[in-house]
């Protein structure tokens, strides 16, 4: 008798990954047109084509879906661009400039992480915690990438690689800033690939250009 039910639990546990990421989905724009506080649980399920009970089936409470968006956001980034560590410092700074360009083509989503990180600079913010682990993560990712530059012979044994991780995080950062308010004006990838060229010359240990800039 399991076995007979068995196909009809697939299905229902597909539907229910289908509506959590309609949800999600939603949220992202909500988030970024409205920012946490001025988003509202019931529009976002009516948005989404649900009742308010059966958007909090999936998520309990706006910080608890604030929260989910942002963690299912940087889990796509790292499985897209970062699942397989890069052989080299260079090979690293291209998947920088493929990920500005992938951001570049979601508006919404690159919206919504500028918003909530302006917002989540109050301690009491529920984005506050998870901006706070993100940026430490990120930093600590970062500096481990040049090191290991160092370490091959590919970048100066002088490179202080935790203060240029987080100059690093701050030029992209900045640009995408730059690039919400105006995307006309501001292309991002390209000014990030001109950055990370200037910056390769300047960290490598023979002076060379960021190969394929």
């Amino acid at each position: 008798m399991d076995v007979k039910h068995e196909p009809a639990r697939r299905g229902s546990y597909a539907v229910g990954d289908e509506r959590r990421t309609r949800i999600l989905d939603t949220a992202v724009a909500h988030f970024a047109q409205l920012g946490f506080r001025g988003t509202s649980l019931a529009r976002i399920a009516k948005d989404a084509g649900l009742t308010q009970g059966g958007l909090l089936h999936h998520f309990r409470t706006k910080e608890a879906l604030l929260v989910s968006v942002l963690e299912a956001s940087d889990e796509h980034d790292i499985e897209r661009f970062f699942a397989e560590e890069c052989a080299s410092v260079a090979e690293w700074f291209h998947r920088l400039v493929d990920l500005a360009a992938y951001n570049a083509r979601r508006p919404e989503r690159t919206r919504m992480f500028n918003a909530l990180a302006g917002e989540s600079g109050d301690p009491e913010h529920p984005a506050h915690a998870f901006f706070a682990r993100r940026y430490r993560a990120l930093s600590a990712d970062a500096a481990q990438s040049l090191h290991r530059g160092v370490d091959s012979g590919e970048l100066r044994a002088d490179t202080d690689c935790p203060a240029l991780a987080r100059e690093l995080l701050a030029v992209m950062d900045g640009l995408q800033l730059q690039w919400v308010l105006d995307p006309q004006a501001v292309d991002m990838p390209a000014h990030l690939r001109r950055y990370l060229d200037r910056l390769y010359r300047a960290l490598s240990s023979t002076g060379a250009p960021l190969p394929g800039a």
